[in-house]
């Protein structure tokens, strides 16, 4: 089996390298696709040997569909630029590639670094994700959180190793994200024509935070399992602030 990994971009040489790294060996190509980076990234896929696109941005699914497009194989691993395999799992899909099986998902648990931090509760891990498989059998939908659509009969095979996931090297860039992220969210749900009302906007909010940090064990997670568990309860509440306020306005 021939594994293209595919990757999106934009201004991600802070990321990139690591993640390329950790591909070398490992699959046949290195597909990337870039939204007209401003910084060096062109530069560093350029020095790992990487097929290099440009594309304006189309939003998370339909960006990745392009991109799975271009690669050379059908069968894809998808990463994201401030991701990395684990040791463990490079061998994981060394091993698959032995297999020819075509009708498949593969299941990768994700481990995410938070300033510095390795994050094992607050409902962060394991965040199990589907990353490798058939492109013509599969597809990102989504233009916020893309999800993968597959036929249900496909194989699901869960891998050993950890995706390394790289997310926020300080608390304000995570706030700045919650801010574009919450206002996405409210304009996605304002042109389905979803409403929250009062109640159910408070409740939600501080079940949150009690739901990570009480029952999914945030509090083993130290200092930054509580800055992480308040921050998701204000991420549920300003979605839902900033719905609302655009059907006041």
């Amino acid at each position: 089996m021939n594994i293209s990994a595919v990757i999106i971009t934009k201004n991600e040489e802070r990321n990139i390298e690591r993640c390329l790294k950790s591909l070398q060996n490992i699959v046949d190509e290195i597909v990337v696709v870039d939204s007209f980076s401003t910084d060096h990234t062109k530069e560093i896929c350029e020095k790992y040997h990487a097929r290099f696109f440009q594309q304006e941005w189309l939003g998370y699914g339909e960006q990745k569909n392009y991109a799975n497009s271009l690669s050379t194989h059908d069968v894809i691993l998808s990463i994201d630029a401030d991701e990395a395999l684990s040791s463990e799992l490079q061998q994981s899909v060394f091993q698959l590639k032995a297999t020819e099986q075509q009708d498949f998902v593969c299941q990768i648990s994700r481990l995410t670094n938070y300033c510095g931090k390795w994050i094992h509760h607050c409902g962060w891990y394991p965040d199990k994700k589907i990353r490798i498989f058939n492109k013509k059998r599969a597809k990102w939908t989504g233009a916020i959180h893309e999800t993968l659509s597959y036929p249900d009969e496909d194989v699901l095979i869960p891998l050993k190793g950890d995706l390394l996931h790289y997310s926020y090297y300080s608390i304000e860039e995570h706030i700045s994200l919650i801010n574009q992220y919450t206002a996405l969210f409210a304009i996605e749900n304002f042109e389905k024509k979803k409403n929250i009302s009062l109640v159910m906007l408070v409740l939600k909010s501080v079940w949150k935070f009690i739901r990570d940090y009480f029952f999914k064990a945030g509090f083993l997670d130290g200092y930054y399992g509580f800055v992480i568990c308040n921050l998701s309860a204000v991420t549920t509440f300003l979605k839902y602030v900033k719905l609302k306020q655009l059907y006041n306005d």
